[in-house]
């Protein structure tokens, strides 16, 4: 039985529950400082706290032990992301990548101006605090006002706040630092380079990487410039990469010798190769995400969102150019940079937006950007020293992130009544659906199914080739299993043959043996491997080899291929559970515990009608 502590924790460690958490944390952050006990709020940020180790020494208020130290995690952890983009993700394909990249540019640049338009005179260098959005937040509130499914406006979202996060950090190390000190940042750079070099030989563990991050930081704190910077700078620098699925079997066979020998020595062997199949980009970044979003982002929050109210601050704030420059940048020049970005992208014919995507969605998105927060609290302690525009610029942040909020709200709602916007996802219901005559079926036809598209040359496909015969064996003749093609040709040069291969074989009663063995060898397929298959199951050489290269055969292929992108999928492997796409991981056992709950709930229905 999970404990209901356990549950609220679950529910916070989601997109929207991780905004609701940061909208409470503000709340709390402004009562505080507008309650009898405001003194207080104030004299425990300026507590001072020190280290010091010999000659050395550092001594920060708590004020500066957040924004300065704590931040520099949430920084590093931005630039992991950026590098996982960069090497496995989004980024990776630039094509693909042009027009959120643009568009981010955009949305960077026209908010800049229009603070400069409204707040010029009163403080210029509050141009800072419009440029960046609160990822967080961004993805907390479509989350709660996007369109049901919207993975895909997710990931151009995400794509676009790469380029503002990178620019904004940038500004922040450029423009906000004074007195630069030589020698700590002499020592900064070298250890940028010690991180570079890290990568480079192949360093997998965790621990250099963090010890010198640590110097990073204290030498970027000694020089002067704002370690937001440094922090983002070390995330870059370290190393992402795809899983191999060679590394995945060695940690198995590690695996498989603790089985045998459960002692401590074989289970640290069998920790650390699993470890070294990941990257230590995606290690750092999956330790740090939690602390960085359920922790120091809202600690963040408590520390810098605490405005006091009282006396004419609030009308002072409303009367403020800077606090109207910061709305203004933030909610109107989000909206219309990323909007005029995606526009000219598209125009140049530089991309497209994503499948599913319409450009009421990108709007709301566009809407949404506008909740600065992180950044802009972060910039306006660095840009404003007049405790009075502080609060105005403050006071235009949070007005904002309502606006915003607001805004996004309704231009979403206008797209789904007004453009039948109402998903900005890839589809999810198989098409077509299963033809027992012309489909790949292992088992008996039964109402439940699992479809897979798979590609002969994907590594994690041959991990999943006895899927069939595990859902077999756990569920009888309840489940049918099923195959489509979908070669990846991009990447795998001999998926497209393989498939033609094993319709081939299909043609004269043999495919599930000739589709055992393309994947047994998916790391040496040609054609005398072919010939050798072929010859081993006894098929019609010469037939074989007609079919192989017959036109319906490579219909077929390609039918299953059209299927594949009309049903959202658009990688391998791919399933489909009772014709919906399966969003999870693809192992065995959670794809028998997604079927379970499907049977589960059907059962239940009936019961509930009757009752």
């Amino acid at each position: 039985m999970q404990l209901p502590s356990l549950g609220i924790v679950q529910r916070l460690r989601t997109e929207s529950g991780s905004a609701l958490l940061l909208v409470a944390v503000t709340i709390v952050a402004l009562v505080w400082a507008n309650s009898p006990w405001s003194p207080f709020y104030t004299e425990l940020w300026e507590t001072h706290m020190g280290i010091s180790l010999g000659e050395f020494s550092l001594d920060l208020s708590l004020h500066h032990w957040v924004n300065d130290g704590l931040m520099v995690i949430f920084f590093f952890v931005v630039g992991l992301e950026v590098r996982q983009e960069l090497a496995v993700g989004s980024l990776r394909d630039r094509r693909k990548a042009l027009v959120p990249l643009i568009a981010g540019t955009f949305g960077v640049a026209i908010p800049a101006v229009i603070y400069l338009v409204v707040a010029g005179r009163e403080n210029p260098a509050g141009w800072g605090a419009v440029v960046g959005t609160d990822t967080a937040f961004l993805l907390g509130a479509l989350a709660l006002v996007g369109p049901r499914m919207s993975n895909q406006l997710r990931v151009f979202l995400l794509t676009l706040t790469v380029v503002d996060d990178f620019l904004a950090v940038s500004i922040i190390g450029i423009f906000y630092t004074d007195d630069v000190k030589l020698m700590p940042l002499a020592v900064a750079l070298l250890c940028l380079v010690a991180l570079y070099l890290l990568g480079r030989t192949g360093q997998w563990r965790s621990a250099p990487y963090v010890a010198v991050v640590v110097v990073l930081w204290l030498a970027t704190i000694e020089s002067g410039i704002h370690p937001s910077l440094a922090g983002m700078v070390a995330g870059l620098l370290v190393p992402a990469y795809a899983t191999h699925r060679g590394t995945v079997e060695s940690a198995g066979e590690l695996f498989r010798d603790y089985w045998q020998s459960p002692d401590a020595g074989v289970a640290r062997n069998a920790s650390l190769g699993l470890s070294r199949s990941i990257s230590v980009n995606e290690r750092l970044h999956i330790a740090l995400r939690g602390t960085s979003s359920m922790v120091i982002v809202p600690i963040f929050a408590l520390a810098n969102a605490g405005v006091n109210l009282g006396g004419d601050t609030l009308s002072t704030a409303m009367t403020s150019p800077i606090t109207w420059g910061i709305v203004a940048g933030l909610v109107l020049g989000k909206l219309i940079g990323i909007s005029l970005g995606t526009w000219v992208a598209i125009r140049m014919g530089l991309g497209t937006l994503p499948d599913g995507v319409g450009p009421g969605s990108v709007m709301g998105g566009a809407a949404l950007s506008g909740i600065g927060f992180t950044v802009s609290l972060l910039v306006i302690g660095l840009a404003f020293t007049d405790p009075v525009q502080v609060d105005s610029a403050t006071v235009g942040v949070l007005l904002s992130m309502v606006l915003a909020w607001a805004l996004g709200w309704a231009i979403f709602k206008f797209a789904r009544v007004k453009l039948g916007e109402t998903s900005a996802d890839l589809p999810v219901t198989l098409t077509p659906p299963i033809d027992q005559e012309r489909d790949h079926t292992y088992g008996a036809p039964s109402r439940f199914t699992v479809v897979e598209y798979m590609d002969y040359e994907c590594p994690f496909c041959a991990s999943t080739t006895g899927m069939g015969m595990d859902l077999l064996d756990h569920f009888g003749d309840r489940v049918q299993f099923v195959v489509r093609h979908l070669p990846i040709e991009d990447r795998h040069s001999h998926a497209y043959r393989a498939a033609c291969v094993a319709e081939a074989a299909s043609r004269q009663g043999k495919f599930w043996k000739m589709h055992r063995l393309l994947f047994e060898n998916q790391n040496d397929l040609n054609d005398e491997k072919y010939q050798s298959f072929a010859e081993d199951l006894g098929l019609d050489m010469e037939q074989f080899w007609a079919d192989v290269d017959c036109e319906d055969v490579a219909e077929h292929v390609r039918s299953d291929e059209v299927s594949a992108f009309e049903s959202g999928a658009r990688g391998t492997p791919t399933f489909f559970l009772n014709g919906s796409r399966h969003l999870g991981s693809h192992d065995a056992r959670t794809i028998i515990a997604a079927m379970e709950e499907q049977m589960a709930l059907e059962q239940e229905t009936p019961s509930r009608r009757r009752s």
